[in-house]
């Protein structure tokens, strides 16, 4: 069961740098525990069947258009009725210029009232990201994230195995550094999980013999990134001789994260292996196989050896 995540409302405040027309108490204080929003044109009518009060509500042209229809006494009980619900937060799109209904139905049911300038599906859109960022699942790996070419790899593997020098290889072939040693794993989505360093180890790097380092301060800006999906999960080990290790690339490995099922290799280590070669490999390989392209089965068509790989897969599923 993961933990019920919160954002502040003062976060988003300043994300989008809302105008507060009414604030009953602190924003700090005021928790944000709903990643879904609501246009309420249909509250605004009467109809309260399915209402969450904590989803924030957005009100644009339509739900303006609507209200302006109705005298100004009906329109004030259709206010009423909705703010007396207290839903979280209101937030006023286009910049519209309400009148002073609003705030007063805000100030008497205690419920905060925002305005932005954005066009109300594009801040719907930024803040439905946002909050799936800030709400997300999410938890914490030992291991290694990167950038190699365009695809976010997590480096798993037990301590002194090499991950973090991997990482300092990688990055000074021009790829970048996203977190090392623990790295907060987040599902935005139900397809896709995003990796990000915690704020007071970020571009920070442990290496044995010398010590702590700074990679955006050696290295440059550039060499770093604030955050990453992963798209490959990578575990390292140290060779083991009685292991037999896959050679074609035909099995189909994954590593569960979060519910997740990723893409994921295991790469043995030893002494003249160029492991930072072998990941950038793996990417280039990772993003064909994405394209529809999987070197193995076409090595294998074209021995004409097509047949034989699938009678060998039906007899591992059915011996009879």
């Amino acid at each position: 069961m993961h933990t019920n995540f919160k954002v502040s409302l003062e976060k988003i405040i300043s994300e989008f740098s809302l105008e507060v027309l009414n604030m009953p108490e602190s924003a700090e204080n005021i928790m944000i525990s709903s990643s879904e929003i609501n246009r309420p044109g249909l509250h605004l009518a009467g109809y309260f069947e399915f209402y969450d009060e904590t989803r924030i509500q957005i009100i644009g042209k339509s739900e303006e258009g609507f209200l302006n229809r109705f005298t100004d006494e009906k329109a004030m009980r259709r206010l009423e009725e909705f703010f007396s619900r207290k839903p979280t937060a209101v937030i006023i799109c286009r910049g519209l210029e309400i009148n002073d209904m609003y705030i007063e139905a805000a100030k008497k049911y205690g419920v905060p009232l925002l305005r932005t300038a954005d066009a109300t599906s594009e801040f719907t859109s930024a803040i439905i990201a946002f909050l799936n960022l800030h709400l997300a699942p999410r938890i914490t790996r030992h291991g290694v994230l990167v950038e190699v070419y365009g695809e976010g790899i997590l480096l798993l593997g037990e301590s002194g195995v090499g991950k973090s020098e991997t990482a300092i290889e990688l990055v000074k072939r021009g790829h970048r550094l996203i977190a090392d040693d623990a790295v907060e794993i987040r599902r935005v989505s139900n397809r896709s999980l995003v990796g990000t360093s915690p704020d007071n180890i970020r571009h920070f790097i442990e290496l044995r013999g010398i010590g702590i380092i700074n990679a955006s301060r050696i290295f440059g800006a550039g060499a770093v990134k604030l955050t990453e999906k992963i798209d490959l999960v990578i575990n390292i080990e140290q060779w083991d001789v009685n292991k037999v290790y896959d050679r074609m690339g035909l099995e189909n490995e994954t590593t569960e994260i979060l519910g997740l099922k990723i893409p994921s290799l295991t790469i043995p280590v030893k002494p003249g292996r160029n492991l930072a070669v072998i990941i950038e490999v793996a990417a280039m390989n990772s993003r064909q196989k994405k394209l529809g392209y999987n070197a193995a089965e076409d090595l294998l068509s074209r021995l004409g050896m097509t047949d034989e790989k699938q009678t060998t897969e039906t007899k591992a599923i059915d011996p009879f």
